[in-house]
């Protein structure tokens, strides 16, 4: 083996475990937020206040996100091993490039859009008469924090896997 094919099965490889990690923490992220509700007994038991993810359309929208960004990781991880057996082929390196540009935009959007509704619940807006709610529904903002900063730790490995791809496909 040359040192240009080992070159390229290493970068692979690491290409494998990047996507590993990504799917832990696209599935921690979408998992956190499934399951973050926290409710608060009001005088009597009949009358409550509740926190839940689906009481917000955008922690839907982030909790489906993350799932589908979970579910292709899932699905290119073939690709993946394809990669390393074949450092030398372009196709599959250029597919998962394409792939994963598309599954960091949705990562991204669904994480931004998480994070000013986080912002909101953690300060309020004053002048749109917003209250903070993070007082009362401590154990709901710190579930819903923690699958923001999840999202973005896959933010950062999506960029890694691109730029990845990128560099193994310049060198061909």
């Amino acid at each position: 083996m040359n040192k240009k094919g080992g070159y390229k099965k290493g970068v692979a490889i690491f290409d494998f475990i990047l996507r590993l990690a990504a799917i832990v923490t696209a599935l921690a992220a979408a998992a956190s937020m499934g399951t973050s509700d926290e409710t608060l007994p009001f005088f009597t038991q009949f009358f409550q206040f509740q926190a839940s993810y689906d009481d917000l359309p955008t922690f839907q929208f982030f909790v489906i996100a993350m799932a589908i960004v979970a579910g292709y990781l899932v699905l290119s991880l073939p690709f993946s091993i394809v990669a390393i057996v074949r450092p030398h082929a372009a196709g599959p390196r250029l597919l998962l490039l394409i792939l994963d540009t598309v599954a960091l935009t949705l990562n991204t959007a669904a994480g931004a859009a998480a994070a000013a509704i986080v912002y909101l619940a953690h300060n309020g807006n004053a002048s749109a008469n917003w209250l903070a709610i993070c007082q009362q529904f401590g154990d709901f903002c710190q579930k819903v924090s923690g699958s923001v900063v999840a999202s973005f730790i896959t933010v950062v490995i999506l960029v890694f896997l691109v730029v990845l791809s990128a560099l193994a496909l310049g060198r061909h």
